[in-house]
């Protein structure tokens, strides 16, 4: 996770295209200014960074029912629930599953677990439309493969 640059899913671990499933990890850092003021004494990864970790799996799973030809980006958030906090050094097991694609919109149910149990959910709505650029695609794309999105898969 590098929190600083926005990404924060490490790997993608699994992808059932036909099921509009992908499961991604992330490692918090044990380090990071964000723990510095969140909180001093009792760092905690903040629930918005969860959530947007959420989001990351969440679209990895809209890009891959669509091959790549349009980009997902977050319209909502709703029934968040938080249920253990986050510290440094956890590792984070995400998956998303496509409910909905049509009309412009994509919606996901996510889930982050930790050791297997359960730390926080949402359901996540999307807007998708066409990549702004080419080259805001070509960089999704470059990003899915650091990821270890399966090459056979990208569109």
């Amino acid at each position: 996770m590098r929190i600083e640059y926005f990404q924060l899913i490490d790997r993608i671990v699994e992808v059932w295209p036909s099921e509009g499933r992908l499961r991604a990890e992330a490692q918090v850092p044990t380090e990071s200014t964000i723990f510095e003021g969140h909180f001093p004494g009792h760092p905690l990864m903040p629930g918005v960074l969860l959530v947007e970790s959420m989001a990351q799996t969440s679209g990895y799973a809209v890009l891959t029912a669509n091959r790549f030809d349009r980009m997902p980006f977050l319209a909502g958030v709703r029934e968040a629930k938080f249920r253990a906090f986050v510290e440094p050094g956890d590792v984070l097991d995400i998956e998303a599953m496509l409910e909905h694609d049509g009309s412009g919109f994509a919606m996901t149910s996510v889930k982050v677990k930790r050791a297997g149990k359960p730390i926080c959910e949402s359901r996540l709505t999307f807007r998708v439309m066409p990549f702004p650029t080419p080259d805001f695609r070509q960089m999704m794309l470059e990003n899915a493969t650091r990821l270890g999105y399966p090459r056979e898969l990208l569109g």
